[in-house]
């Protein structure tokens, strides 16, 4: 888990530097519907960055082979679901427009996955070797 703590981090931070980027730095260059749409694609990587750190923090409440799942399904729909919008606003790639739903997709998985965790409850302690980062 500690990896996906730490990928969140850099996703938040990476979040924060293109919401300013957004704000100051594309303000004269795009118009009002596409800087709206970059935002977006800011404020949905910041929520998942956020949550792959909670699902760091609930070790006590859920099964650490969901929280893994839940945290791999927001990176990738992160990824996915954000990059595309940050790509297609800046380069105009029509193409990339069917990813984006796919990016939404998995951030949705990742959500049921947190929630299957949950239910299933916190790990007996079988699945962490001593020692791991787990």
């Amino acid at each position: 888990m500690r990896l996906y703590v730490m990928i969140g981090a850099l996703l938040a931070l990476l979040g924060v530097m293109l919401g300013a980027f957004g704000a100051h730095g594309l303000k004269n260059i795009l118009d009002a519907s596409a800087l709206a749409t970059f935002e977006v694609g800011v404020r949905y990587q910041m929520y998942h960055a956020l949550a792959i750190l909670l699902v760091g923090g609930l070790a006590a409440q859920a099964s650490l082979v969901w929280r893994k799942r839940a945290a791999l399904l927001f990176i990738i729909g992160s990824v996915l679901f954000s990059g595309s919008i940050y790509l297609l606003v800046l380069t105009g790639q029509k193409w990339l427009g069917p990813v984006t739903p796919l990016g939404g997709l998995c951030l949705m998985l990742g959500w049921g996955a947190l929630v299957i965790g949950v239910i299933k409850g916190a790990d007996n302690g079988a699945e962490i070797r001593p020692g791991s980062d787990d």
